[in-house]
């Protein structure tokens, strides 16, 4: 039997598996073991070829809860054993975790996971041995063809005889869970009792053990057996329900919980009204005592009004941009460099001293650090986490999305408001918007379509990139308000024809 030389560009078209926001992402169907295999073996290809393989051997694996990862898993350790290196099988642990053990060890990286959205999906994303795969490395893998010898898979892609992993080393986890409770003081959490919502995500119960190990009494809620896709940007009903309830019958100080691989955090106040994301990455940022921020053109405008930091640079959507803000940054010798997103992953790009310890960076979207600092800064302050919020400037955002909008759907209607003629983008605009919200000043086409009316409020408009949904956000002077323009928004965009 011949060996086949796949094109890694045409097995994107071919297989609909693509690159989004952050990793490869697409149907668990189409992600057969052949083009999970494949896809790991260009990562490998690529750091080989660019010489950015040490001479340890290991790739770090793991994944999160979804039925499908373990299949993927075990395909992506076959793309390692055939490339003459060794899987080190971290099992299911938080994606920033095996990232930081890929920068502990010099070693490249692999999680299996969908991240928020539905367990009919999946994803893989790649760490370099430096940190996450940027859009120039995903182009760089894209143009490869590799080779898969003959006999390895099916017709339909389905692996014929599976190497297994090897057993789960638990190191990663370890080393994990001591990031926080070594840097953090000991007993900093005594007198809190915290709500760990558990669900499906994969930190559910490194979450208990972090906080329990800091000094707080911990309640474990809501654990689920069954994958459920917790959003961060656009939290169930259900979730706001759950929240609410459990803090009025159990007089938490916050509830805690993450999505599906524990890298976009949900925080609540002492209430249990689920913090945004981006205000809660303000917050955590001020704690760690930063001066230079990166965060996408989609967050809230109080990280400027609130003049607390330094620097402030917007970038696209998606940590690859973030991280790139970052290390321009550090290039240009900024201290206290963190980065945050909308969905409350947040990032540090340099070093952070405090209390005499040292936090090492870890350039990529992580949640548990965000409920940690956030609870300890409401402690210095001599407040609640609602009393935290109340000293930002009043700006609210809102989002959610409309699902099941395929993505060149959503760029084709949205095309009409960014025609490359800034005069002419204002008026798409107000004649689409401006009898809802008035006049139409500005139209930034960083990513999306980001428009902001006299009034001081905001819509952006955005494809998703993990997935076919047409994401708004909105901002404005109050909540209500905000998500009252996030509905509008959505029923005009829905029907909306340009």
């Amino acid at each position: 039997m011949r060996a086949d030389a796949v094109m890694i560009a045409g097995l994107m078209q071919q297989s609909g598996v693509g690159f989004g926001t952050s990793g490869a992402r697409g149907l668990a169907s189409d992600m057969t073991d052949k083009v999970c295999y494949a896809y790991t073996a260009a990562f490998l290809d690529w750091l080989n070829e660019a010489g950015l393989l040490s001479t340890d051997k290991r790739v770090a694996i793991a994944g999160d809860f979804r039925p499908s990862t373990p299949r993927i898993m075990a395909a992506v350790g076959m793309a390692v054993y055939d490339a003459g290196l060794t899987p080190l099988n971290c099992g299911f642990i938080p994606t920033p975790a095996v990232a930081l053990c890929g920068l502990k060890y010099d070693i490249p990286a692999i999680m299996v996971t969908g991240s928020h959205i539905p367990d009919d999906r999946n994803g893989i994303k790649f760490y370099k041995p430096e940190g996450e795969i940027l859009k120039d490395d995903e182009q760089a893998m894209t143009a490869r063809s590799i080779v898969i010898p003959a006999g390895l898979f099916d017709g339909r892609g389905a692996v014929l005889a599976a190497r297994p992993l090897p057993q789960i080393d638990k190191k990663a986890q370890e080393d994990y869970i001591r990031r926080y409770t070594d840097f953090l003081p000991p007993h900093c959490l005594n007198g809190k009792h915290i709500g760990v919502y558990q669900h499906s995500t994969v930190a559910r119960d490194i979450m208990a053990e972090v906080f329990r190990a800091l000094g707080a009494e911990v309640t474990c809620l809501g654990r689920s057996e069954h994958f459920i896709p917790v959003d961060t940007e656009a939290i169930r009903a259900e979730d706001v329900k759950l929240a609410r309830a459990w803090s009025s019958e159990y007089g938490f100080d916050c509830i805690v919980s993450a999505d599906g691989d524990g890298d976009r955090p949900l925080v609540s106040d002492e209430h249990g009204n689920w913090l945004r994301g981006d205000v809660a990455g303000i917050l955590c940022a001020r704690y760690l005592g930063a001066q230079s921020i990166a965060t996408p053109v989609s967050c809230n405008s109080a990280v400027e009004k609130c003049d607390w930091f330094s620097h402030v640079t917007r970038t696209r959507i998606g940590s690859p941009f973030v991280i790139k803000a970052m290390q321009q940054a550090h290039a240009c010798s900024a201290q206290g460099i963190v980065g945050y997103e909308a969905n409350g992953g947040f990032l540090t790009g340099g070093d952070i001293t405090l209390h005499g310890q040292t936090l090492a960076a870890l350039p990529t979207r992580d949640a548990l650090i965000v409920p940690l600092t956030i609870l300890l800064l409401a402690a210095d302050s001599g407040t609640t986490i609602s009393g935290l919020l109340d000293s930002l400037p009043q700006r609210f955002t809102a989002s959610d999305r409309i699902k099941n909008f395929p993505t060149e759907l959503s760029k084709a209607r949205l095309a009409a408001l960014d025609s490359g003629d800034a005069t002419a983008n204002i008026r798409a605009a107000q004649a689409l918007l401006g009898e809802q919200f008035g006049k139409v000043v500005s139209v930034d086409t960083t990513d999306g379509i980001r428009i902001s009316f006299a009034t001081d409020e905001v819509v952006h408009l955005r494809p998703s990139g993990n997935a076919p949904e047409l994401r708004c956000y909105t901002e404005a002077a109050s909540e209500t308000r905000a998500v009252e323009m996030n509905r509008t928004c959505l029923k005009l965009l829905a029907s909306w024809r340009p």
